[in-house]
C-alpha cells in the first residue's frame, strides 16, 4: 500500500443523518469511508475491507455494537484495527462496557465535531496502514 494513501473508514451506524455527517467529517479529513447500517453484516465487512478505523454505534438493529467490537478483538487478523464506540447514552457505565469489550475510544452522541476528530486522529496516530491483500 502506498504511504500516501488515505486512512479507511467504516462507519457502522443505522442513523442515516449522523452516518451521512460522520462520512462528510471522514471525507474532509482525507480519509476513504464506507457505511454499513446495520450490525448483521458489519464483522464480515471488516473482515473483507480491513478498515483502520471502525465508529462503531452501540446500538444497531441486529447485532449491537458491543458484539461487534468483541468479534473485531477475538480476530487477530483484525489486531490493528482501532474501534471508536458511538452511543446517545453516554453514561459512565456505557463507557466502561465499550472499553471491556476492547474499544480503543467511546464518544457520546451529539458530539461536537472537533472532539470527533481529536479523537479519530488520536487512535490513528500510531496505526500503520496495513497492505489490504
Amino acid at each position: 500500500m502506498a504511504a500516501d494513501a488515505p486512512r479507511r473508514v467504516l462507519v457502522v451506524e443505522d442513523d442515516d443523518n449522523i452516518a451521512i455527517a460522520l462520512q462528510y467529517v471522514m471525507g474532509r479529513e482525507g480519509m476513504a469511508c464506507d457505511r454499513i447500517a446495520s450490525g448483521g453484516p458489519a464483522l464480515a465487512h471488516i473482515r473483507a475491507t480491513r478498515p483502520d478505523l471502525v465508529l462503531l454505534d452501540i446500538m444497531l438493529p441486529e447485532v449491537s455494537g458491543y458484539d461487534i467490537c468483541a468479534g473485531i478483538r477475538s480476530d487477530p487478523a483484525l489486531g490493528g484495527t482501532r474501534v471508536l464506540m458511538m452511543t446517545a447514552r453516554g453514561s459512565a457505565q456505557e463507557q466502561r462496557r465499550a472499553l471491556e469489550r476492547g474499544a480503543d475510544g467511546f464518544i457520546a452522541k451529539p458530539f461536537d465535531l472537533g472532539t470527533l476528530r481529536g479523537e479519530v486522529w488520536r487512535l490513528l496516530k500510531d496505526a500503520q496502514p496495513r497492505s489490504r491483500a
